[in-house]
């Protein structure tokens, strides 16, 4: 099956960053949203991302004019009756999840590939509520998407194997290297690195040390380019807690549980950078820690 149009339903960070990396490689895209408002404000966030590539060197002017002429919005389900791969990239939750696929595949030609960027959900349970779990499959793209080389390939227990090595050509055609996970909570890099988080906000809530030095002590001790809590920061707090929820309840193992300071900052609505306040303050001129 041969891929053209993609379609994209979530315009947040994620989602506009595949959105930009797939139709920089050419693929005509389509972007969705709850509403038209929140389309309109990923598709500037792209441009403005695009326009931080050339004023870099990054990129030339033509390259972001084509990239742009490539994504359109597409404001309602039906707009997607014609694509041949939708890619969902909502929220972390997955009664969302279940929600927009049992919404949008009813409106898809029998033939579209449905897929998730989600980060820990379990793709065989995702699969199962799309009437096409054959289908379906896992298209876990890193943060920010346009910089991180990885794309993590998921199937869920009922995926074809040709819609598999179609999406396994696909990710490589956008400049990524694949990584073959198993339909594990939090896959791979998730599986390993939000531990780590966890494990370093505990080290933060027991006093071992403050937001500076625990950041610092990874970044020049075990030369992280991100400390643990920035980068927890950059994630979102919501998502750090999410996926801990995901490995502790899907691997009922004590050493998953989230520490009770990352629920405490999320029950704050303390979230990180996208609402300029989580282990670091983002509302001045530099990030100030707040503990």
């Amino acid at each position: 099956m041969k891929i053209v149009k993609v379609g994209i339903i979530g315009a947040g960070q994620m989602g506009c960053g595949i959105a930009q990396v797939c139709a920089a490689a050419g693929y005509h895209v389509g972007l969705n949203d709850v509403s038209v408002e929140r389309i309109a404000a990923g598709l500037t966030n792209i441009d403005a991302g695009l326009t931080r590539r050339v004023k870099s060197g990054k990129a030339t002017e033509e390259a972001k004019a084509s990239t742009l002429a490539h994504i359109s919005a597409v404001p309602t389900y039906e707009g997607f009756a014609d694509f041949d791969l939708i890619i969902e990239s909502a929220t972390e939750k997955e009664a969302i999840k279940r929600q927009i696929f049992e919404a949008v595949c009813p409106h898809l030609k029998p033939e579209c590939i449905v897929s998730t960027n989600t980060s820990s959900i379990s793709i065989t349970r995702l699969a199962a509520v799309t009437g096409r779990p054959e289908r379906f499959m896992g298209i876990h793209f890193m943060n920010p998407v346009p910089v991180m080389e990885l794309v993590e390939l998921i199937r869920g227990i009922a995926t074809d194997e040709g819609v598999f090595q179609t999406i396994n050509d696909f990710a490589k055609s956008l400049g990524k290297t694949t990584a073959i996970s198993e339909d594990f909570p939090a896959f791979i890099v998730n599986r390993i690195l939000l531990p780590m988080i966890n494990e370093a906000i505990y080290t933060l809530y027991e006093g071992v040390g403050g937001v500076e030095a625990v950041d610092t002590a990874m970044k020049l001790g075990a030369h992280h380019p991100m400390g643990p809590l920035e980068l927890a920061d950059f994630i979102g707090l919501d998502t750090c807690l999410s996926i801990m929820q995901v490995l502790h309840e899907g691997l009922s193992d004590s050493k998953y549980r989230p520490c009770p300071l990352l629920v405490k900052y999320v029950e704050a609505g303390w979230l990180g950078r996208k609402v300029k306040r989580g282990f670091y303050d983002y509302r001045g001129e530099k990030p100030v820690p707040t503990r």
